[in-house]
C-alpha cells in the first residue's frame, strides 16, 4: 500500500471519530475576548471604624495608631506629642477593587475589605474614605460605606462559636470611579480576538465562522488570537463586534486530561481519556505504634526509688492485594469501571493513576493541582 493510500485511510478513521463524537457549539463569547477588553486591579490601604470592641490591638499594630494619628492631622485633630492611643474600635484593612472595561468616572464598582491586623470581626464597621490606585500608582476610584460582613460568633464560658469569616467584607457599589481607562478596541481597521485557552483547531473554526458571516475578514494569527478587519466608525464596530460575539462556533476537541487534587483527593477526567491493557495489584500497609508507661516500684528498704518506664511496640499489617486485569477503555464509561473495579478510595486512586501514566497505560496527560 502506498504512503498516500495510508494516509488517506487514517483521514477516514479520524474523521469517523470526530462524526462519531461531535462536539457541542458555543457562542464565541464563551471562547474569546476581544483584544483590549479587560479589566484594571486597584488596591488601597485604609481604616474601618464603629467596631464593637473586635478591633486591632493597637500596642501589637503600630501602623494602625499611626493611621489614626495622621488621619486625624488630616482633619484639623493635633495629638500631642508621645500620646498612646489605645483604641478598639478602629482595624487597619486593605481594600481591593476591580475596574471593568469602559467604566466612567461617576459610576459605582463594588470592593472588597480584608482585614490587616489583628482585629477580632470587621462586623458593623465603615469605612473611611480610601483611595485606589492601579499600578501605575494613579488613583482610579475612592471608597467608603458599610461593610457587609455574612459571618457571625458568639462566646460565652470560655466556648466561642464562629460562622463563615469575619476578617473580610464587602461594601456593594463601595467605590466611585475618578478616572478613566483608556480601552482601545483593535488597531486602525482590525480588532483581535483571543481565544481564553489557546488551541489552533478552535482558532481555526473561529476564522471559518467569521469568514462565513463576512467572506474574508478574519485570518489567524496563532493559536489564540484571530485578526478580524472592523469598521473603523465607532458605532459600527460596536455593533459588528455584537454580532460577533454571538457567533455560534464549535469548539476542537480538547487533549485528554485528568486533573487531580491532591489535598481534596479529587480526580476529574474529561471524555478523552483512555486506558491500554493493564494489571493493577492494590493493597493497603498499616502500620501500629503503641507506647505504654509502666511504673517501676524499688524493693522495700532497698532505697531505691520509683521510676516510669516506656515500653513500646510496632505492628505491622499488611493486606493481600489482588491483581486486576484492567482492559482497555476508548470512552469515559468503560475507564470509570475499570478504575472502579479496583476499589481504591480517592486518595490511593491517585497514585494508582500517576503509576499508571508511568508505565503508559493511562493516555492523557495527568495533571496535579
Amino acid at each position: 500500500m502506498s504512503y498516500l493510500s495510508r494516509l488517506c485511510l487514517a483521514l477516514a478513521a479520524v474523521a469517523s471519530l470526530t462524526v462519531g463524537a461531535p462536539a457541542q457549539a458555543e457562542r464565541l463569547k464563551d471562547l474569546a475576548s476581544i483584544g483590549g477588553v479587560r479589566q484594571n486591579q486597584l488596591v488601597g490601604y485604609g481604616l474601618v471604624v464603629g467596631l464593637d470592641g473586635s478591633g486591632d490591638q493597637t500596642t501589637q499594630t503600630p501602623f494602625t495608631v499611626q493611621s489614626i494619628i495622621n488621619m486625624l492631622g488630616n482633619l484639623g485633630v493635633t495629638l500631642p506629642p508621645g500620646q498612646s492611643l489605645q483604641l478598639k474600635n478602629v482595624a487597619a484593612v486593605m481594600v481591593t477593587a476591580s475596574l471593568p472595561p469602559f467604566a466612567r468616572p461617576g459610576q459605582q464598582i463594588d470592593v472588597t475589605v480584608s482585614s490587616m491586623g489583628n482585629a477580632r470581626s470587621l462586623k458593623g464597621g465603615t469605612l473611611v474614605m480610601t483611595p485606589l490606585k492601579g499600578a501605575d500608582g494613579q488613583i482610579y476610584a475612592m471608597a467608603q460605606g458599610s461593610l457587609a460582613v455574612s459571618g457571625a460568633s458568639g462566646s460565652a464560658g470560655g466556648a466561642k462559636v464562629t460562622v463563615n469569616h469575619l476578617s473580610a467584607g464587602r461594601i456593594p457599589g463601595g467605590a466611585t470611579v475618578e478616572r478613566a481607562v483608556a480601552s482601545p478596541v483593535g488597531q486602525g481597521d482590525s480588532v483581535f480576538v483571543e481565544l481564553n485557552e489557546a488551541d489552533f483547531g478552535t482558532a481555526q473554526n473561529v476564522v471559518d465562522a467569521i469568514n462565513r458571516v463576512t467572506p474574508g475578514a478574519a485570518q489567524a494569527i496563532d493559536g489564540r488570537q484571530i485578526q478580524v478587519l472592523a469598521p473603523e466608525d465607532p458605532n459600527r464596530r460596536v455593533a459588528f463586534l455584537g454580532r460577533l460575539e454571538n457567533l455560534d462556533v464549535t469548539p476542537a476537541v480538547q487533549a485528554a486530561k485528568v486533573i487531580v487534587n491532591s489535598r481534596t483527593g479529587s480526580v476529574v477526567m474529561n471524555q478523552k481519556v483512555a486506558l491500554q491493557n493493564c494489571a493493577v495489584a492494590h493493597g493497603s500497609l498499616t502500620v501500629t505504634v503503641n507506647n505504654e508507661q509502666q511504673v517501676s516500684q524499688p524493693n522495700p528498704l532497698s532505697g531505691g526509688q520509683t521510676a516510669v518506664t516506656n515500653k513500646g511496640s510496632v505492628d505491622i499489617k499488611q493486606d493481600g492485594g489482588t491483581l486486576f486485569n484492567i482492559k482497555a477503555g476508548t470512552n469515559l464509561a468503560d475507564v470509570v469501571k475499570a478504575l472502579n473495579a479496583v476499589g481504591a478510595n480517592p486518595l490511593e486512586l491517585i497514585a494508582i493513576l500517576q503509576a499508571m501514566k508511568a508505565s503508559g497505560a493511562l493516555r492523557a496527560e495527568l495533571e496535579v493541582i
